[in-house]
């Protein structure tokens, strides 16, 4: 799995010097291109008009009027991550607003998103994220006969297909939400399986595998959807996830389990992590805090960027937890209490351990949940390739006793967001 951070909010692209640096610093290799970051829907409302003083369009030529500007906008940031080594896998082209009234620039998009494709085949950019025309922008289905959104979108797509081949880049659908008297409601490709059916039936056109999905975790939540059911209708066509918070009611793109009521997270965690461990998730996953970042000042930037780093980590190793358990096959357990008891509950049958220890030493010799409990002298004589999986909240604390034993195949186990789980607790022995 491979970990991208959207520079919006962090950097300017045409100063990107310093935001870029404090992301590669931060440990991240690579970022997300949010190309509306030089085309901004903002722009796009405002489109041909003729007075652009009176609009409030900035001076200077724009790649919402200059298409084939969009390449040359970007050519600072792209040097500085030539420079730096942060590599840029996924971008994702401009789009309209989600209340935008627009119904003329079908043929003005067709030309953004087509210089869009050809800047990441020279970037070596492999998906490009292209959003779904929404009934209410898709002038087609007003001014043509075309009738419906999915057929508006298959012209589009197959359209910019021929052209996504000759630059070798994938084309990602997006889940999306629309605008409605004020209220943002389900949209295009917000249900998974309807967005399956038009990946499936595209690709078949196309001839071959030329579309995949990316999945916006902040729109799955403003329409209140189960994440691990979504997911897990899609499957293996999700090549991106974008992990962004938001309150489930506004838009936006805050720092993943900054968003909480009274302690409460507003974004289901829980369904997406689980989903992603069910579909073996091993793609591009994004994080854009634009939101967090813009309201937080420079000098504290690289701190909140170096947790947002730690934060894509604990993603990765939580959506992978299974799959290291599959490369893993000898696996002994530290820890007799309730992380235990839950890792025999969801993966004891699948993934038996040869045995668990503690240090409580009233424990040794007895059985839990159908384990020897042995102490931790045991561990000094372990099979070669055997793992010691940390199940105890002291992570740190057992991970220095473990070394101080010589163990070195160290992992951690973690409960929180397994398929299922004992509620009640175990009383210390």
């Amino acid at each position: 799995m491979n970990i991208s951070v959207s520079p919006a909010g962090i950097t300017n692209p045409r100063v990107p010097r310093q935001g870029l640096q404090d992301i590669a610093d931060a440990g991240f290799h690579s970022i997300f291109l949010e190309m509306g970051m030089c085309c901004p829907p903002q722009e796009l409302e405002r489109a041909g008009m003729a007075d652009k003083e009176e609009a409030g369009q900035p001076e200077g030529v724009s790649a919402v009027e200059q298409p084939g500007m969009l390449g040359l906008q970007f050519a600072r940031m792209e040097g500085q991550c030539r420079e730096k080594g942060l590599g840029i896998p996924v971008a994702r082209a401009p789009y309209f607003l989600r209340e935008t009234k627009r119904t003329d620039l079908w043929g003005r998009m067709m030309q953004i998103h087509e210089e869009s494709i050809r800047y990441c085949g020279t970037l070596g950019c492999g998906y490009l994220v292209v959003r779904p025309w929404q009934e209410h922008t898709g002038f087609a289905l007003s001014k043509t006969s075309l009738g419906s959104e999915w057929e508006a979108n298959r012209v589009y797509y197959l359209r910019l297909a021929a052209f996504a081949r000759e630059h070798g880049v994938m084309l990602l659908l997006e889940n999306q939400c629309r605008w409605v008297n004020g209220h943002l409601v389900r949209g295009v490709c917000s249900d998974g399986r309807e967005a399956a059916e038009w990946i499936d039936r595209l690709n078949e056109e196309a001839g071959e595998e030329r579309f995949g999905f990316c999945m916006d975790v902040g729109v799955c939540n403003l329409c209140g959807q189960d994440m691990h059911e979504f997911a897990c209708a899609l499957g293996s066509r999700i090549k991106a996830v974008i992990l962004r918070d938001c309150d489930g009611h506004q838009e936006n793109s805050l720092l993943p389990f900054t968003c909480s009521v009274q302690g409460k997270q507003q974004t289901d965690w829980l369904g997406l992590i689980r989903g992603l461990r069910d579909i073996s998730f091993e793609g591009e996953l994004v994080l854009d805090m634009s939101g967090t970042a813009a309201g937080f000042s420079p000098l504290l930037r690289p701190h909140l960027i170096s947790l947002a780093k730690a934060t894509a980590e604990y993603f990765c190793w939580q959506a992978g937890i299974e799959a290291q358990l599959k490369k893993n096959p000898l696996v002994v357990l530290f820890g007799a209490g309730n992380m235990c008891r839950n890792y025999m509950k969801c993966y004891g049958e699948k993934y038996p351990p040869l045995f668990t220890c503690d240090n409580n030493e009233k424990l040794w010799g007895t059985s839990f949940c159908g384990l020897e409990v042995k102490p931790p002298k045991a561990l000094k004589k372990l099979p070669q390739g055997c793992v010691v999986l940390i199940c105890n909240i002291y992570y740190r604390e057992i991970e220095r006793q473990l070394r101080e034993l010589g163990v070195e195949n160290i992992g951690f186990f973690n409960d929180e967001y397994m398929p299922s789980f004992y509620f009640d607790r175990l009383k210390e022995v």
